[in-house]
């Protein structure tokens, strides 16, 4: 499609193209969500949605490389491809479930300086920790925006990820940010969610909203790194994987 001609194949814009529907054996049509199947034992794909890691890995380790496969992705990607974060930056995230913690670690990869955790959750918070984050932020108890600059020298983050996806962390992380900062939405929001930007307010903090599909994620590129930065002990994948359900 247009994306792959322009030499950006992580945009898919014909995600939805397939002619032949899949079915259940009594023909009943499959509706697959955001267009992709999962929990299956094997599934058929083209060889180019395939991306092969050269690596020698233990079985053990096979779970926790999985999970590049989609949340862990999102999150890093986020941080290091859609926020291009640079060493010695400050980075906020806001909402540290699987993908939130992700962008924690993404943004230690990247050597962020200041990573901001904000959560409602103590015990999240305390997983963020875990993966990087120098400063936690309860937004239960104190105001997120007002803590972040606080962190940051009075000016707030220079990067601020909105892992949540709804109006009022969105409303935090464009405030949290230092003027001319970026901001990236990767909490996905639901259907009609909605907020009034005052304009004059997006002129004159500067820098960039934007939204992450996947991280802007090049598998074929970015798996293999990860790997060997999980394989140099780097980047803990392992710290993922909470739980072990067979199929």
């Amino acid at each position: 499609c247009r994306a792959c001609r322009k030499g950006e194949p992580w945009y898919c814009f014909a995600t939805h193209n397939a002619t032949q529907k899949m079915t259940l054996e009594d023909g009943t049509p499959l509706s697959p969500a955001l267009g992709i199947g999962s929990f299956a034992e094997k599934t058929l794909v083209a060889a180019g949605q395939c991306t092969k890691i050269e690596a020698e890995l233990e079985p053990h380790q096979y779970a926790a490389v999985g999970l590049l496969g989609c949340g862990v992705m999102a999150g890093i990607g986020a941080v290091l491809n859609t926020g291009a974060v640079q060493r010695g930056e400050s980075v906020a995230v806001i909402g540290c479930g699987g993908v939130g913690a992700a962008a924690i670690a993404g943004a230690a990869l990247a050597g962020a300086t200041t990573i901001i955790a904000v959560d409602l959750d103590d015990e999240k918070l305390a997983t963020a920790q875990k993966f990087g984050a120098t400063h936690t932020v309860n937004s239960r108890q104190q105001d997120a925006v007002a803590a972040v600059r606080e962190l940051t020298g009075g000016f707030g983050a220079d990067l601020v990820i909105d892992a949540v996806g709804i109006a009022a962390t969105f409303k935090q992380a464009f405030e949290a940010r230092d003027l001319a900062g970026r901001m990236v939405l990767v909490g996905v929001p639901a259907p009609g969610t909605t907020w009034e930007i005052p304009l004059d307010e997006v002129f004159g903090r500067g820098g960039s909203i934007k939204s992450a599909w996947y991280g802007d994620t090049l598998p074929s590129r970015d798996f293999p790194m990860l790997v060997d930065q999980y394989r140099l002990g780097r980047l803990d994948l392992d710290g993922f994987v909470t739980e072990r359900i067979g199929l």
